[in-house]
């Protein structure tokens, strides 16, 4: 993993620079403004300073073997800063020790080593135990039993092997799939050495998880106009709502021209539902029952930034649905002016998401909105979909208020709460 820093006047040509010096793959990790200092700063411009992060791929021929049976061993929580970049420390000599520079970062990774060398310290000392412990016979030995050797010193890379085991029982807890915990676990294994620290471990498995999920990306109203977004998934996750959320986001906080297009003719008073949300915002709101008035409505709706299209929900099963809702997407040219959202709930069983997204890569390719993130105390289920589909992270929802409980994919705040932080 490489990373850098760019600074530039503006947030764009910081962010630009990072992508010609490190290419397109590369991952904006946080962006701060930086403000000009001295007595006349108060007459100098801010600058913007970037961090971002591109993983190196490179192959290893000796993967660790898959863990089986972790440990219970786990730390009760790790707080890692979600807001601030994650400096990693690059140790000159072997004796010199790195410390992380945020107090509250260097007391819960303080209270996690802590943990560790509690475990070696009770394993050792079961060893000793096990070793000086007189055997039980009926008869004294005649002649005097060799008093039993010192214990050597433990292998100071059983932290990092202690590290992985525990890491791989904290991912499991918060149900990430196995076969991605094990590569996981298998990635981080160059990382462990006799040199390797509790604090530089961690930073390194924060850094790789949020690489893995990607830039999220939201709706961006550039380019052709109208930018057309339909929305896609099965019933009861909450798509009609997460629309209405979205278009109060842009309208009121952008002031972009919003409309709605529902072909959800299937459930009982789902436009009437949309409709009152449309009222609500002053937008315009069209029913259609085919490809053809889909594209009539389109048409109508010409001057506007954005058209969000609300289709029926079905079970990923139903294969004349399917049909039915690919045929609607296809009436839409391609290219800028065209996205889909495939929309899921956090709380649905992890076998259950897979085959979804499987069976609506079948009708498009999309983006992913994870709803109901308040009805789930884990996330991993979010990084499974993630890896398992391939598709681009973008919005979350976490309640039923409009427009409030909606947000861009915050992926450190879900890294930190994979990695058992609160």
């Amino acid at each position: 993993m490489t990373i850098n820093k760019f600074q530039g006047k503006t947030e764009s040509e910081a962010v630009e620079k990072a992508k010609k010096a490190m290419g397109p793959n590369a991952v904006i990790m946080s962006v701060r403004e930086v403000k000009a200092k001295g007595f006349l700063s108060s007459f100098k411009a801010s600058t913007y300073e970037v961090t971002a992060a591109v993983e190196e791929r490179e192959q290893y021929n000796a993967p660790m073997p898959k863990l089986k049976n972790p440990p219970p061993l786990r730390p009760e929580s790790i707080r890692l800063s979600a807001d601030e970049p994650i400096k990693i420390p690059v140790e000159t000599k072997p004796a010199e020790k790195k410390e992380t520079e945020d107090p509250e970062i260097r007391e819960r990774l303080k209270n996690l080593q802590d943990l560790l060398e509690k475990q070696i310290k009770e394993d050792k000392e079961k060893k000793e135990e096990k070793i000086t412990e007189p055997k039980k016979e009926e008869e004294a030995p005649k002649e005097p039993q060799p008093q039993p050797q010192p214990l050597p010193s433990p292998d100071p890379g059983n932290d990092g092997v202690r590290f992985l085991k525990t890491l791989y029982g904290v991912l499991l807890d918060n149900e990430v799939d196995e076969r991605f915990a094990n590569e996981i676990i298998d990635d981080m294994e160059k990382a462990v050495s006799g040199k390797s620290s509790v604090d530089l471990l961690l930073s390194n498995i924060y850094q790789k998880l949020i690489l893995k999920f990607g830039t999220p990306k939201p709706i961006e109203l550039s380019g052709k106009k109208p930018k057309v977004a339909f929305f896609i998934g099965p019933t009861g996750v909450g798509k009609t709502t997460t629309i209405a959320k979205i278009a109060s986001k842009m309208k009121v906080e952008q002031g972009k021209k919003v409309a709605f297009l529902t072909a959800d003719t299937y459930r009982i008073a789902a436009a009437e539902q949309l409709r009152t949300y449309a009222n609500i915002l002053d937008s315009p709101l069209t029913v259609c029952y085919s490809p053809k008035e889909l594209k009539d409505g389109l048409a109508k709706f010409k001057d506007y930034d954005l058209v969000l299209v609300d289709t029926a929900g079905f079970s990923h099963r139903n294969e004349a649905q399917r049909k039915d809702t690919r045929e609607l997407i296809e009436a839409v040219e391609g290219g800028d002016g065209k996205e889909v959202y495939l929309v899921l709930s956090a709380a649905t069983k992890c076998r259950d998401l897979y085959e979804i997204a499987d069976m609506y890569r079948e009708i498009s390719d999309y983006k992913l909105i994870f709803t109901k993130l308040d009805e789930t105390e884990t996330f991993g289920a979010l990084l499974n979909v993630r890896l398992h589909s391939g598709a681009e992270m973008s919005y979350v929802t976490d309640g039923q208020t409009v427009p409030d409980d909606i947000s861009v994919f915050h992926t450190q705040k879900i890294v930190k709460s994979i990695l058992g932080g609160k």
